[in-house]
This record gives structure tokens, C-alpha cells and sequence, in this order.
């Protein structure tokens, strides 16, 4: 790949208010490890040149918009992004990639799982050519054994089922260049999967390893249920893989209830006719009952997701936008 240091250094130089690289650090009650966050933050980008960081609260229920707004008025190159509620963290990664305005634009959680030290590597990997930089999970200390287990399922689903490959092991912890996260902007539906969309726009990517950490303080956001939606988010998003499997169920169905019904005539032919028995007349409807119920809940799901796209919401509301210090004065000048 070609050496881009000297084209950016031209580029940033005609946008002169403009600082090289963003972070984007969406943030939901995590008042207790922000300012750690912070400063692990600051030492791993001062020797990277100019540079700001855009976190976004996502309708916090603590003290973290009064952690943030503190933060921005001792360092100024802190931009505050409050939403009128909480949206959910793809919702609020889209608002802080939308307002972000660096030639680079890293993305990453503010519980220090994903290591502030490693966006050094990642910035070099970017200046070398690449526009897309994933920082995949070597290790993953702060996840136990069944969560590790349930997200390689997932991806390797994805991997298999879709037209959009899913780099495994690999969450929104990662670098893109303005002509990648221009793109993604481009993509405003409602039904959010940022790593899908993410491996959808392309471009030339490579991949950089890291260990995941144990968080360094409060409580994890996402639930089985939370991680059991996502992961039905990713699947209808970009695949319609649930619907060839209803069909092929029905089908399935179908060809045993021939079978089946050949049988019956032909015992009836050679034995008479004698009374079906309870038990597996109740099967039969049971087990046909279900599977209509799962092919109707499978259709449901496209459904209601083609219903919110067509009332054309916006996907967030502001409440208060802060932009960094630093870029108001270099605005003004």
C-alpha cells in the first residue's frame, strides 16, 4: 500500500480547522469510569498529532453528562453530544460519527474494555493506506465463557448466511477514514447494526490485534436480551436468511404431510379403517400450529421493520450539542 502520510499532511493543511483525528465514544451511565477513560485517552493520542474526542451521552441516568461537561472545560479539545434520550449505542455511535470531522475516525467504548493504547497501531495502519483499521479481540478477558461461545455462533451465522461477511471477533472498536464514515452516513435506517454496516460499505481494510479488558468500573449494558436483539438486528439487516429457512420448513412440512397421507391411504386400503388415536392427532396439529406461529413471527419481524422505515423518523434528537473549545476557536479564526 502507498505511504499517505504526506497526502494528509497537504490535506490537513487546507483544512486547517479541521483536526486530523476523531474519537467517538458513545457513553450510557459510565459516570464512575470517564475521567480514567479520559486520560488513558489523552496519553495514547497527544504524540498522534491534532485530534478530538466526541462523547456522546445516550440519555444517562446518572452523573455522566456532569462528568462530561467537566471534562470539556478542562480540556479543550472535548466535544459533547447530550441526546434527548437514550436511543440505544448504535443510534448514539451514528450521532457522534455525524459530527465528527477529523480525516480519521476512531470509534470505541469509554468502559476501557477496548484499550485506549491501541488506536496508536490503528492510526498507523490508516497512514500506511488502509481506510478501514479493525481492531480484532485476541483475547477477551472481561467476557465469560457462554457470552464467548454465543458471539463466535453469531459470527460465523453471518459469515455463512449473508452476502456481508463479518470479520469475527470484532466489535465497533475500530478506525475509518472520512471517505468510509462519509458512507456510512449515507445508510439512515432505523434498524442499526453498525458492524454490519460497517463491513458493508468495504474498501481496503486490515486488521489489527488486541487483548479485551475486564471493565474498569460499573455495570455492563448489555444483557442476554439486549445482545439476543442485536443479534437479531444483524440478522434481518443483512440477510433474509430467516425467510428462505421458513420456506424450506414449509416445504419440509409439507412433503412429510404427502408421506404421511399416502400412508394413511394405504393402511386404510389393506387394513380398514380404524379410529386415529388422541395422542398423535394432537402432534400432527401441535407441531403444525408451531411452525405456522414461527414462519408468521419470522414475516412479523421484516414487517415491522419495513413499517418504521416508512415513517422516516430522524434517528436521534440533540438536546445539547458542546463542541469542542478548540474548535470554536479555530472556527473563529
Amino acid at each position: 500500500m502507498l505511504d499517505r502520510s504526506a497526502s494528509i499532511f497537504h490535506h490537513s493543511r487546507h483544512r486547517a480547522r479541521h483536526p486530523e483525528l476523531s474519537v467517538v465514544a458513545p457513553a450510557f451511565n459510565e459516570a464512575a469510569g470517564l475521567a480514567a477513560f479520559h486520560r488513558r485517552l489523552v496519553a495514547a493520542m497527544e504524540p498522534l498529532g491534532t485530534w478530538e474526542v466526541l462523547y456522546v451521552d445516550d440519555g444517562s441516568s446518572d452523573d455522566t453528562r456532569a462528568v462530561l461537561n467537566g471534562l470539556r472545560l478542562t480540556d479543550a479539545r472535548v466535544a459533547v453530544i447530550a441526546l434527548s434520550r437514550n436511543f440505544g449505542k448504535e443510534i448514539a455511535t451514528t450521532a457522534g460519527l455525524d459530527h465528527a470531522s477529523g480525516d480519521a475516525v476512531i470509534v470505541i467504548d469509554t468502559d476501557l474494555q477496548d484499550p485506549p493504547e491501541t488506536i496508536p497501531a490503528l492510526v498507523a495502519a490508516w497512514r500506511n493506506g488502509f481506510d478501514m483499521v479493525n481492531a480484532r479481540r485476541r483475547r477477551r478477558d472481561g467476557d465469560g465463557w457462554a457470552k464467548r461461545t454465543s458471539a463466535q455462533a453469531f459470527y460465523r451465522l453471518m459469515r455463512h448466511a449473508g452476502r456481508v461477511k463479518l470479520p469475527s471477533d470484532t466489535g465497533d472498536f475500530r478506525l475509518m477514514s472520512r471517505r468510509v464514515v462519509d458512507a456510512v452516513r449515507q445508510c439512515r435506517e432505523q434498524h442499526r447494526f453498525m458492524k454490519g454496516l460497517f463491513a458493508w460499505v468495504g474498501f481496503p481494510t486490515t486488521t489489527v490485534l488486541y487483548d479485551r479488558e475486564p471493565r474498569h468500573a460499573g455495570n455492563g449494558k448489555w444483557g442476554w436480551w439486549s445482545l439476543w436483539n442485536l443479534a437479531l438486528e444483524g440478522i434481518t439487516g443483512f440477510t433474509v436468511m430467516p425467510l428462505k429457512v421458513a420456506t424450506y420448513l414449509g416445504l419440509a412440512v409439507a412433503l412429510v404431510s404427502v408421506v404421511f397421507g399416502i400412508q394413511v391411504i394405504v393402511k386404510t386400503l389393506i387394513f380398514g379403517n380404524p379410529v386415529a388415536g388422541y395422542p398423535s392427532l394432537m402432534t400432527v396439529i401441535l407441531f403444525l400450529g408451531g411452525v405456522q406461529l414461527v414462519t408468521l413471527g419470522v414475516i412479523g419481524e421484516y414487517l415491522g421493520r419495513v413499517f418504521n422505515e416508512t415513517k422516516q423518523r430522524p434517528l436521534y434528537l440533540v438536546d445539547r450539542y458542546e463542541p469542542s473549545r478548540e474548535g470554536i476557536g479555530m472556527m473563529g479564526e
